[in-house]
């Protein structure tokens, strides 16, 4: 099968991310690269419900553990688009959910004692996201990284709003 060129692409994806989640779990000291391309494999793509998720055991920490590894990435490409002023931070929080749809929250924490900002709420049955081919899931990864780009330039491009303080006479 011969390789796609830049140009065949669809629109709208700009890398591959399942390429950039296996570099980022090798990185962080995850795991190591034979490993990582194994787990993207095995949990991001086959039938759905996944498996390895619905285990008896620490069902739990598992699904947390693969949201994060899915979403802290595509967090972090964002951050690295934006310029955040000194002390600001992005985390990604989740709710998780064994029977219906787990939370993904992506906070803004702009520093100096300011209010935090909700940039992105995503709801996911972790177990049901399985992609039929890496172009479906490049396709969503790049959608949540857009989302998160766009609310974090708006967030982070606000000017710092102070306190007024009014004088009662």
């Amino acid at each position: 099968m011969a390789k796609k060129t830049a140009s065949a692409r669809k629109p709208g994806v700009t890398r591959n991310w399942i390429a950039y989640l296996c570099e980022a779990l090798v990185t962080s000291g995850v795991m190591p690269t034979w490993e990582a391309a194994t787990y993207l494999t095995e949990n991001l793509f086959g039938e759905a419900p996944n498996p390895r998720l619905l285990g008896t055991s620490n069902a739990h920490e598992v699904t947390a553990q693969f949201l994060h590894r899915m979403y802290q990435p595509l967090v972090e490409a964002a951050s690295r688009e934006v310029t955040l002023p000194a002390g600001a931070m992005l985390h990604v929080f989740t709710d998780i959910s064994l029977t219906g749809k787990s939370a993904v929250l992506v906070v803004y924490f702009p520093g100096h004692g300011l209010p935090h900002q909700l940039l992105m709420l995503d709801a996911a049955k972790a177990w049901d996201l399985v992609f039929q081919d890496s172009e479906a899931f490049n396709r969503w990864a790049e959608e949540r990284y857009r989302l998160v780009k766009s609310a974090l330039t708006a967030a982070a491009g606000k000017p710092i709003r102070q306190p007024l303080l009014a004088e009662v006479s």
